[in-house]
């Protein structure tokens, strides 16, 4: 089976954004052009890829899996741009605001390897919720921010104007549930799960998977309590208190008796992105190498074996 490689990269960007339009957006070129690449593609796999629906574009099984051949191929190509950018000397402060799932586990373990490889770098790491980090941004105290968007209702967190969005990564949605509370995993049917959830703030993409269960199932939300720290959702859960909506990140490393954590198909993904204003400066600046580093870090996270 011979193909050219690049047309991967286009595949992994309408797995990412979820539609040919957003791929296009993403890719810089034009939507028509992404529909030929994925055709050649199909002709030169022998399979069909992508499944077009009213609500977007949706891989096949074969499509998934040259998906993932497409992730191996830009992890490859940051790492070598990694290694050819090594001895470039970059210096400054670079302010970069987030959550706390991603700064847990994809950005605070690699601060060392990255100091190490660029000591005159310092990267600054601010911790807040959705409308800080925008505030922040646009008020230039911090260079980029890290922010989360439920994917299937992405398009309701519009970005300010000047500003790009890059693709860190996609990440399951996980229901929790107290253990035993669900006797069968197989054909969850949301609608008629015996148990009210738990809130969060408005801001938080949590919140609007909750929103969209509520538009698709028409069954009416219950929501009891409300939390900010997963912890706190964990412990409440084992109580036996409600059902949670969890992205896979939050819960890496994290042990919790009394709770099942269940994939459920069609509960969509959380989508990470990184904002930053685009200065559109010919050279690279200290915030191009953080961004580049950030989506190494998150190209690296396996979501799948979480």
């Amino acid at each position: 089976m011979e193909m050219d490689p690049r047309r991967l990269l286009v595949l992994l960007a309408v797995a990412r954004t979820g539609g040919i339009l957003a791929a296009a957006d993403e890719l810089g070129i034009t939507p028509s052009a992404v529909s030929q690449q994925l055709s050649k593609l199909e002709n030169e796999t022998g399979h069909d890829l992508v499944l077009r629906t009213p609500k977007g574009s949706v891989l096949t099984p074969a499509g998934l899996a040259m998906a993932e051949a497409g992730e191996e191929i830009e992890r490859a190509l940051n790492m070598a741009r990694s290694r050819m950018e090594g001895g470039a000397k970059v210096a400054g402060v670079v302010r970069v605001g987030g959550f706390t799932s991603f700064m847990r586990t994809v950005v605070i373990p690699r601060l060392p390897e990255w100091r190490s490889h660029y000591p005159q770098l310092q990267v600054r790491i601010v911790e807040e919720d959705f409308p800080a980090l925008m505030r922040l941004l646009r008020q230039r105290q911090l260079d980029a921010v890290v922010v989360e968007l439920d994917s299937t209702t992405v398009e309701q967190q519009p970005r300010g104007a000047g500003m790009i969005e890059e693709p860190l990564l996609d990440e399951p949605w996980k229901l929790v549930v107290p253990s035993g509370a669900v006797l069968s995993t197989e054909n969850i049917d949301l609608s008629r799960l015996q148990l009210p959830w738990l809130g969060v703030q408005p801001s938080a993409a949590n919140a609007s998977v909750l929103g969209r269960l509520h538009h698709s199932t028409g069954a009416p939300i219950e929501i009891v309590h409300q939390y900010q720290d997963t912890l706190t959702a964990l412990a409440l859960v084992a109580a036996g208190e409600g059902a949670a909506i969890i992205p896979t990140l939050a819960l890496t490393g994290v042990v919790q008796d009394g709770v099942d954590v269940l994939d459920v198909p069609g509960l969509g993904t959380r989508r990470i992105v990184l904002r930053r204003f685009d200065r559109r400066r010919p050279t690279s600046t200290p915030v191009d190498t953080v961004a580049r580093l950030l989506r190494e870090s998150a190209a690296g996270f396996d979501t799948r074996s979480q």
